[in-house]
């Protein structure tokens, strides 16, 4: 015995609103996930571009100055191979003296970067003579 209203068809749900109401909520997701990618992109770009004059240019603070001269050590790059690591980036160490295990680990004066900054000229390339 089937009440009236009660037969579970469904035939009257109309579907456009709904799929309307989805493509709406993905182009907001959408349209927010670009935007937010533009003005990071943008940032970056803007960043990067005033961090060039910071270490090794010409325009560096110690090239102004008249009493510098190039480091001989770093050759004017501010920046030579790590010294613990020899560029390989990792060191082997162990905690005990006569190991059984050699762990390897990440250098700890690079940084696993392979160079570390000059430390005559604190990374600048010039060295003030006075």
């Amino acid at each position: 015995m089937v009440l009236s209203g009660e037969d579970g068809g469904g035939d009257d749900v109309n579907i456009r609103p709904l799929v309307r109401t989805l493509a709406k909520g993905a182009g907001v997701a959408v349209g927010g996930v670009l935007s937010v990618t533009m003005v990071s992109s943008a940032a970056i770009a803007f960043f990067t571009h005033h961090k060039k004059d910071k270490f090794g240019s010409p325009s560096s603070s110690a090239m102004k100055n008249k009493n510098a001269s190039p480091c001989s050590v770093c050759k004017e790059k501010g920046f030579y191979m790590c010294k613990l690591c020899e560029g390989g980036s990792t060191i082997e160490w162990s905690p005990l003296y006569d190991p059984v295990f050699i762990n390897k680990c990440l250098c700890p004066t690079c940084d696993g970067h392979r160079v570390q900054r000059c430390l005559n000229c604190l990374g600048s390339g010039f060295v003030s003579t006075s």
